[in-house]
Protein backbone atom coordinates (compact mmCIF):
# COMPACT_ATOMS: atom_id res chain seq x y z
CA UNK A 1 0.00 0.00 0.00
CA UNK A 2 0.88 3.80 -0.75
CA UNK A 3 0.85 5.00 3.05
CA UNK A 4 -0.57 4.14 6.38
CA UNK A 5 -4.08 5.73 5.75
CA UNK A 6 -4.66 3.00 3.30
CA UNK A 7 -3.92 0.29 5.71
CA UNK A 8 -7.57 0.12 6.89
CA UNK A 9 -8.89 -0.72 3.18
CA UNK A 10 -6.30 -2.92 2.43
CA UNK A 11 -7.03 -5.00 5.57
CA UNK A 12 -9.76 -6.44 3.68
CA UNK A 13 -7.75 -8.01 1.21
CA UNK A 14 -5.76 -9.37 3.84
CA UNK A 15 -9.30 -10.39 5.51
CA UNK A 16 -10.02 -12.39 1.74
CA UNK A 17 -6.73 -14.34 1.61
CA UNK A 18 -7.24 -15.69 5.49
CA UNK A 19 -10.78 -16.60 3.96
CA UNK A 20 -9.04 -19.39 2.09
CA UNK A 21 -5.95 -19.95 3.63
CA UNK A 22 -3.71 -17.90 1.23
CA UNK A 23 -0.19 -16.67 2.83
CA UNK A 24 0.51 -12.88 2.21
CA UNK A 25 3.12 -10.23 2.84
CA UNK A 26 2.13 -6.26 3.42
CA UNK A 27 4.21 -3.72 3.03
CA UNK A 28 3.63 0.25 2.93
CA UNK A 29 6.31 1.75 0.19
CA UNK A 30 5.12 4.87 -1.58
CA UNK A 31 5.29 5.13 -5.54
CA UNK A 32 6.28 8.80 -5.17
CA UNK A 33 8.37 8.92 -1.30
CA UNK A 34 10.06 5.64 -1.42
CA UNK A 35 10.29 5.01 -5.13
CA UNK A 36 13.14 2.91 -4.49
CA UNK A 37 11.67 0.41 -1.79
CA UNK A 38 8.98 0.09 -4.28
CA UNK A 39 11.30 -1.10 -7.17
CA UNK A 40 12.82 -3.53 -4.91
CA UNK A 41 9.97 -4.76 -3.61
CA UNK A 42 8.19 -5.44 -6.77
CA UNK A 43 11.49 -6.34 -8.74
CA UNK A 44 11.72 -9.38 -5.60
CA UNK A 45 8.62 -10.44 -5.30
CA UNK A 46 8.74 -13.17 -7.89
CA UNK A 47 11.88 -14.37 -6.01
CA UNK A 48 10.04 -14.58 -2.37
CA UNK A 49 7.58 -16.49 -3.72
CA UNK A 50 4.77 -14.58 -4.38
CA UNK A 51 2.36 -15.23 -7.39
CA UNK A 52 0.12 -12.35 -7.72
CA UNK A 53 0.44 -8.60 -6.25
CA UNK A 54 -2.15 -6.61 -5.20
CA UNK A 55 -1.35 -2.87 -4.70
CA UNK A 56 -3.34 0.09 -2.80
CA UNK A 57 -2.62 3.78 -2.87
CA UNK A 58 -5.17 6.89 -2.90
CA UNK A 59 -4.85 9.94 -4.77
CA UNK A 60 -3.51 10.07 -8.12
CA UNK A 61 -0.57 7.82 -6.62
CA UNK A 62 0.23 5.46 -9.32
CA UNK A 63 1.41 2.67 -7.34
CA UNK A 64 0.13 -0.59 -8.90
CA UNK A 65 1.01 0.90 -12.30
CA UNK A 66 4.47 0.99 -10.82
CA UNK A 67 4.63 -2.13 -9.32
CA UNK A 68 3.20 -3.41 -12.64
CA UNK A 69 6.44 -2.41 -14.66
CA UNK A 70 9.03 -3.71 -12.34
CA UNK A 71 7.43 -7.59 -13.00
CA UNK A 72 5.84 -10.26 -15.14
CA UNK A 73 3.18 -11.03 -11.83
CA UNK A 74 -0.42 -10.61 -12.25
CA UNK A 75 -1.07 -7.21 -10.22
CA UNK A 76 -4.52 -6.22 -9.05
CA UNK A 77 -4.83 -2.22 -8.41
CA UNK A 78 -6.68 -1.22 -5.29
CA UNK A 79 -7.70 2.40 -5.58
CA UNK A 80 -8.11 4.09 -2.41
CA UNK A 81 -10.70 6.87 -1.42
CA UNK A 82 -8.24 9.20 0.82
CA UNK A 83 -8.33 12.43 -1.22
CA UNK A 84 -11.10 15.32 -2.71
CA UNK A 85 -12.14 13.57 -5.06
CA UNK A 86 -13.23 10.10 -3.26
CA UNK A 87 -10.66 8.59 -4.95
CA UNK A 88 -11.76 8.87 -8.53
CA UNK A 89 -8.51 10.00 -9.07
CA UNK A 90 -6.79 7.39 -7.52
CA UNK A 91 -9.28 5.18 -9.83
CA UNK A 92 -8.43 6.84 -13.08
CA UNK A 93 -4.31 6.47 -12.27
CA UNK A 94 -4.87 2.71 -11.54
CA UNK A 95 -7.38 1.58 -14.46
CA UNK A 96 -5.45 3.71 -17.84
CA UNK A 97 -2.77 1.69 -17.83
CA UNK A 98 -0.68 2.44 -21.30
CA UNK A 99 -0.72 -1.03 -23.29
CA UNK A 100 1.61 -3.74 -22.13
CA UNK A 101 1.76 -2.68 -18.85
CA UNK A 102 -1.37 -4.53 -17.35
CA UNK A 103 -3.31 -3.75 -14.31
CA UNK A 104 -6.56 -5.97 -12.95
CA UNK A 105 -8.44 -3.20 -11.27
CA UNK A 106 -11.24 -3.44 -8.70
CA UNK A 107 -13.65 -0.83 -7.49
CA UNK A 108 -12.75 1.99 -5.30
CA UNK A 109 -11.67 0.70 -1.90
CA UNK A 110 -12.33 -2.99 -3.62
CA UNK A 111 -9.81 -4.46 -1.48
CA UNK A 112 -11.75 -7.48 -0.43
CA UNK A 113 -12.72 -8.37 -3.88
CA UNK A 114 -8.83 -7.64 -5.01
CA UNK A 115 -8.07 -10.46 -2.33
CA UNK A 116 -11.21 -12.57 -3.61
CA UNK A 117 -9.21 -12.33 -7.56
CA UNK A 118 -5.73 -12.81 -6.31
CA UNK A 119 -7.48 -16.06 -5.24
CA UNK A 120 -8.91 -17.04 -8.29
CA UNK A 121 -5.77 -16.30 -9.94
CA UNK A 122 -4.43 -18.76 -7.78
CA UNK A 123 -6.75 -21.55 -7.86
CA UNK A 124 -6.68 -21.82 -11.87
CA UNK A 125 -3.54 -24.05 -10.98
CA UNK A 126 -4.77 -25.37 -7.58
CA UNK A 127 -8.05 -27.84 -7.19
CA UNK A 128 -7.99 -27.23 -3.31
CA UNK A 129 -8.86 -23.31 -3.71
CA UNK A 130 -11.11 -23.85 -6.78
CA UNK A 131 -12.90 -26.13 -4.79
CA UNK A 132 -13.34 -23.37 -1.68
CA UNK A 133 -13.90 -21.04 -4.11
CA UNK A 134 -17.16 -23.06 -5.26
CA UNK A 135 -18.06 -23.56 -1.66
CA UNK A 136 -18.07 -19.55 -0.91
CA UNK A 137 -20.08 -19.30 -4.26
CA UNK A 138 -22.61 -21.24 -3.07
CA UNK A 139 -22.53 -20.08 1.03
CA UNK A 140 -23.13 -17.08 -0.40
CA UNK A 141 -26.00 -17.75 -3.13
CA UNK A 142 -27.71 -19.59 0.12
CA UNK A 143 -27.57 -16.56 2.42
CA UNK A 144 -29.23 -14.81 -0.77
CA UNK A 145 -32.10 -17.19 -0.94
CA UNK A 146 -32.60 -17.51 3.08
CA UNK A 147 -32.54 -13.56 2.81
CA UNK A 148 -35.57 -13.57 0.04
CA UNK A 149 -37.31 -15.87 1.99
CA UNK A 150 -37.21 -14.13 5.21
CA UNK A 151 -38.60 -10.81 2.92
CA UNK A 152 -41.61 -13.23 0.90
CA UNK A 153 -42.93 -14.73 4.70
CA UNK A 154 -42.93 -10.62 6.35
CA UNK A 155 -44.76 -9.49 3.41
CA UNK A 156 -47.40 -12.66 3.43
CA UNK A 157 -47.73 -12.01 7.25
CA UNK A 158 -48.44 -8.85 6.86
CA UNK A 159 -50.68 -9.38 4.09
CA UNK A 160 -52.79 -11.51 5.85
CA UNK A 161 -53.36 -8.98 9.00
Amino acid sequence: MGSQSDLETMKKAARALETFGVAYEMAIASAHRTPQRVLEWAQGAEQRGLEVLIAGAGMAAHLAGVVASQTVLPVIGVPCSGSALQGVDALYSTVNMPPGTPVATVAVDGAFNAGLLAVQILAVKDAGLRDQLKAYKRQMAEQVLEQSRALEKEIESKSKA
